[in-house]
C-alpha cells in the first residue's frame, strides 16, 4: 500500500477547536500529533511547507519536535515553477474576490453611517469584525494557504486544515482532505488498517 502523505496547515496547531484532539495548547498538540503519526512510521508522513512551519515558529514560542517523531516530519516548500493550476480556479477566485470586495466596500459604508451618529467606537468594531468576514473567511487568503494547497497537489498528499479556504479549494482541485473534528480519528484508522 502507498505512502500516506498528511499536509499539515498552521491551524490545526492554533485552533482550540481541532488542537484540542491532540493537546490542551497549541505545542502540546504539535507535539503529540506528531508522537502519534510516529506510531504509523514508514506508512504516513506530516509535510509541512517552509512557509508554514516558519509561521508556527512564530506562533508557538516553545515548538519542539520530538525525536522519536523527527523521521516522519518533512519540512518542504512546493516546486512553484513545475506546477500548474487550473485557469478555470483563477477564473473562479478573480469572481470571489471581485464580489469580496463589494460586499467590502459596503461593510465600509455602514460602518462611516454608524460613525456619522456619533458612535465611532462602535463603528469601528464592527467595520472590523464585518469586514474581516466578508473578505477574508471561506478564501484562500495568504501565500502559505497556497504553498499547502501546491503541496499537497504536488504530492498528491491529504491536506490537513481547519481553513474553510483551503478546504475549499482542496476540494476544487480533487485532492484529499481530512475534516477538521476528524483528524485524531483518522490517524488512529490509519493505525489499525496498517497493523492489520
Amino acid at each position: 500500500m502507498e505512502k500516506e502523505r498528511l499536509v499539515c496547515d498552521t491551524s490545526i496547531f492554533t485552533n482550540p477547536d481541532v488542537y484540542a484532539q491532540f493537546g490542551d495548547s497549541p505545542s502540546a498538540a504539535f507535539k503529540n500529533f506528531l508522537l502519534i503519526v510516529s506510531e504509523v512510521e514508514g506508512e504516513v508522513s506530516v509535510y509541512i511547507p517552509t512557509s508554514i512551519y516558519e509561521e508556527l515558529k512564530r506562533m508557538i514560542s516553545d515548538l519542539r519536535i520530538p525525536p522519536k517523531a523527527r523521521s516522519v516530519l518533512k519540512i518542504k516548500s512546493p516546486k512553484k515553477y513545475e506546477l500548474y493550476i487550473p485557469a478555470f480556479l483563477m477564473y473562479e477566485f478573480i469572481e470571489d474576490l471581485r464580489a469580496r470586495i463589494n460586499k467590502g466596500l459596503r461593510v465600509a459604508e455602514e460602518a462611516v453611517k454608524t460613525a456619522l451618529q456619533k458612535k465611532p467606537e462602535e463603528a469601528l468594531k464592527f467595520l472590523r469584525r464585518r469586514y474581516r468576514e466578508v473578505l477574508r473567511e471561506g478564501i484562500v487568503d495568504s501565500k502559505e494557504d497556497l504553498e499547502l494547497i501546491l503541496l499537497a497537489l504536488e504530492l498528491d498528499g491529504i491536506v490537513v486544515s481547519a481553513d474553510q479556504g483551503v478546504l475549499k479549494m482542496a476540494d476544487k482541485l480533487g485532492l484529499r482532505f481530512l475534516d477538521p473534528k476528524e483528524i485524531r480519528d483518522t490517524i488512529e484508522g490509519f493505525k489499525s488498517w496498517y497493523s492489520a
